[in-house]
């Protein structure tokens, strides 16, 4: 992979937190209803935002996963959840990004946790190509949005299971990459409130490093192991 380490050269430090400091409540929206999906919307509402849920069954088979699995949640369906939200996370099949709502996601910030799968995505070379990392790609097709890539590299269970209070000597951490200042200032913000501590890399394209394939993928490390994994080839 040294090829590809040029793509994500710079500084990767952690971002400093105010753990008296509340994150204000917002309306986020989870697009996708599979594993990680629901992980996500239980963690969003246990940060206290309003938390709406959309995926690709039927309203009914969406609303019964969403009262089972993130009570509390909203079904609704794509459009609608991402034309309500300050937030929206992409955790669906990477493949299905050209089908997300271009228009109702115009403005809005897009956290990108999306992977790519062969064995659900198909054959899709334009995914492994270092020059164009996946969140890259996402922005691309969603050139008025404010794309961030995060929640991706932890697996489902980790996030269930280890999200810490601030300070807590067990807190494992979350990588944020993006281009937007601002944007990244937020995502740290929702990863700090979902109880991870955010470490920040230097721009979307460094991003890659978060694939599968690269040493931080599947990372459930504390702070200062991760940006190790990050500096990692």
């Amino acid at each position: 992979m040294s090829q590809a380490a040029g793509a994500s050269t710079g500084t990767i430090e952690a971002v400093d937190t105010d753990a008296e400091r509340p994150v204000a409540a917002q309306t986020v929206a989870i697009l996708g209803a599979g594993k990680i999906g629901t992980v996500l919307a239980k963690l969003s509402l246990a940060a206290g935002h309003r938390t709406l849920v959309a995926g690709s069954g039927s309203a009914a088979r969406i609303r019964l996963i969403v009262e089972y699995l993130a009570p509390g949640a909203e079904a609704m369906v794509s459009a609608d959840a991402a034309a309500a939200a300050d937030v929206v996370i992409l955790a669906l099949p990477l493949g299905q990004y050209d089908r997300l709502p271009v228009e109702q996601l115009e403005g809005k910030l897009v956290i990108d946790a999306m992977n790519y799968w062969w064995e659900t995505d198909g054959i899709r070379d334009e995914f492994t190509d270092p020059e164009h990392p996946t969140s890259t790609i996402v922005q691309a097709f969603l050139p008025r949005s404010r794309v961030v890539k995060a929640f991706n590299h932890m697996g489902y269970h980790d996030l269930a299971d280890w999200p810490r209070p601030a300070g807590h000597a067990q807190r494992r951490a979350i990588a944020v990459a993006g281009d937007d200042e601002r944007a990244v200032e937020q995502v740290a913000a929702i990863v700090d409130g979902f109880g991870f501590d955010p470490v920040v890399l230097e721009s979307l394209d460094a991003g890659l490093r978060l694939q599968p394939g690269w040493p931080a993928f599947g990372a459930n490390e504390d702070a200062a192991t991760l940006r190790g994994l990050l500096a990692t080839d």
